[in-house]
């Protein structure tokens, strides 16, 4: 009674947005698709009419400039989101006392003024908890809201004491943020801690993705890839904005010798599990988590054309914890540890003091990230753990509260650890007067936003800086792209590249030194400034 649909007018679940592109998915006949969203899609994308149902706006709470004494406009910082699916939010960044759990201090926000989604129908915003990014998006979006709470520098707070790192879990009717670190009564194992591939991005080398019965002989590899030698895997991104599991749908540009999705998709059955191997752990994710029971529904999807890699969606944190330790100013560190079941999510704020253990950071410097993982070391230090409560709707959208503003103004959000956005609604005919001659005088800054864009390698794509866009952040990638498409190989090319780039310097520094010494010669001093480009590997492995 299963069947695989063809590809047509599919997605991926993100936090109650169907991310479209062409996605198939596993369903059965006699149920609705897998990516079935609250608001339906034209067929026809690109075009003014990409939603059949209107973003409406009076279901919404909206944040009231005038009715904030502290409120500080940035009109310079305008900026246009485009995510995946469609999604358009405009708007400019302010500044106000930002009310988190228990936290609080001034931090910048989005301002949105536009938005053309119906998923946001009845959302006052979004609160992404992504690392900062390189480029017009980390120059142009508000700071992520953690940093600016644990800035010691930030006016009006009390987190001096709170440490820059959060967990987050899910079960099948509630969820939990955990501000600070975790709570050592949420975990049955010990955290174990790896760090992440990219400087902005919460990113794992997946080795191994597996299928079949737990305790069966029928398990299958599903990340065969081509020409082995030991060191190959596909980068993943671990992202409470996605609901499901998605796979490569085809060979990830020969990467592969199969498709992952397909094999699934042939050898399905009820009662299986897939084992997802990185740092060199292998985590179950059983039947439990990615099958929904009370839809009859899977939550496996095939990635769209031109993905390379996996995103690790909601199905994982219904298993496992997972810490996302952002202290290091060079890479995050992510921690995994099994789930306690029987602990209950809070219902409301609870701030307490933990004994907690420590990633080892000594060993993870050394790593690249794909190798191994460490189990965290023993600390004598009490930190500070703020626990909030998290709505979650069918396990495949999370909601939580927050307030902004003198007074306090509560706004109810999307939580989304795959971006780092964080904005509000305000009605754009209600701004000041001042305020909208100001933003006039400035253009818009262009980018797209979400987890799946930062996976996409398009072809004879031409990464151009000075067009103030951001190509969906592959960019934080390109080092690791290298390896993806070849393990060793990719590492080769990498080399060769790096031998090239080495070699042009050494040519310029003599031509630098002899232009020095002919300006010596003749008592004048010259300056030779010579721009140097690394565009990094492209599909094909030229520099």
């Amino acid at each position: 009674s299963w069947a695989t649909s063809m590809r047509a007018g599919g997605g991926i679940l993100r936090g109650g947005r169907s991310v479209h592109g062409g996605a198939k998915g596993v369903m059965m006949k006699s149920t609705a698709a897998v990516n079935r969203t609250r608001g339906s899609r034209k067929q026809k994308r690109g075009t003014s009419m990409l939603f059949d149902e209107a973003y409406r706006p009076q279901d919404s709470r909206h944040f009231s400039i005038q009715a904030s004494s502290t409120f500080v406009p940035e009109t310079s910082k305008k900026f246009l989101l485009t995510y995946a699916d469609g999604t358009v939010l405009k708007g400019f960044r302010g500044l106000d006392v930002v009310q988190l759990g228990n936290f609080h201090a001034q931090a910048p926000f989005g301002v949105i003024t536009d938005c053309n989604s119906p998923d946001f129908n009845g959302v006052d915003g979004i609160l992404g908890f992504g690392l900062p990014k390189d480029g017009s998006e980390g120059a142009d979006l508000p700071r992520p809201v953690l940093f600016a709470l644990t800035d010691p520098t930030a006016k009006d707070s009390n987190a001096g004491s709170l440490l820059r790192k959060f967990s987050f879990f899910s079960t099948d009717t509630a969820a939990e943020l955990q501000l600070g670190g975790y709570d050592p009564a949420s975990c049955s194992e010990v955290m174990l801690y790896t760090p992440s591939l990219s400087s902005s991005d919460f990113v794992v080398g997946v080795t191994s993705l597996s299928y079949g019965t737990p305790g069966g002989s029928d398990h299958i590899e599903l990340l065969k890839f081509k020409s082995p030698t030991g060191g190959e895997y596909l980068p993943a991104i671990l992202d409470s904005g996605t609901s499901c599991l998605v796979i490569p749908g085809d060979n990830v540009f020969g990467t592969l010798s199969n498709s992952p999705f397909d094999d699934f998709a042939n050898n399905w059955k009820e009662n299986t599990s897939f084992w997802i191997t990185f740092g060199g752990r292998t985590f179950e994710i059983p039947y439990k988590s990615w099958f929904l029971s009370s839809t009859q529904e899977t939550c496996v999807q095939p990635s769209p054309d031109g993905m390379v890699g996996i995103l690790i969606g909601d199905v994982f944190f219904r298993q496992y914890i997972v810490e996302f330790d952002m202290q290091d100013n060079i890479r995050p560190i992510i921690g995994v540890a099994k789930l306690n079941a029987q602990y209950t999510p809070v219902k409301s704020n609870e701030l307490d003091y933990f004994k907690l253990q420590q990633a080892p950071r000594a060993k993870l410097q050394l790593l690249k990230g794909e190798e191994t993982m460490y189990p965290a070391e023993h600390s004598t230090r009490l930190e500070e753990v703020d626990q909030i409560p998290i709505a979650n709707n069918m396990g495949t959208q999370y909601f939580m509260d927050l307030s902004i503003g003198t007074p306090k103004q509560p706004f109810t959000v999307i939580f989304d650890t795959g971006s780092a956005v964080f904005g509000v609604f305000s009605y754009k005919d209600k701004l000041p007067a001042n305020i909208k001659a100001q933003l006039t005088a400035h253009p818009y800054v262009s980018m797209r936003i979400d987890p799946m864009n930062i996976l996409m390698q398009r072809p004879g794509e031409v990464r151009d800086s000075k067009k103030q866009q951001v190509q969906g952040q592959a960019v934080s990638l390109a080092m690791a792209a290298t390896e993806i498409r070849g393990g060793p190989e990719g590492r080769r090319h990498h080399a060769l590249a790096v031998t090239m780039l080495l070699c042009m310097m050494s040519m310029l520094l003599a031509v630098v030194l002899a232009y020095r010494k002919a300006a010596l010669q003749r008592r004048t001093r010259m300056v030779v400034e010579l721009p140097v480009e690394y565009r990094g590997v492209s599909r094909d492995d030229e520099v």
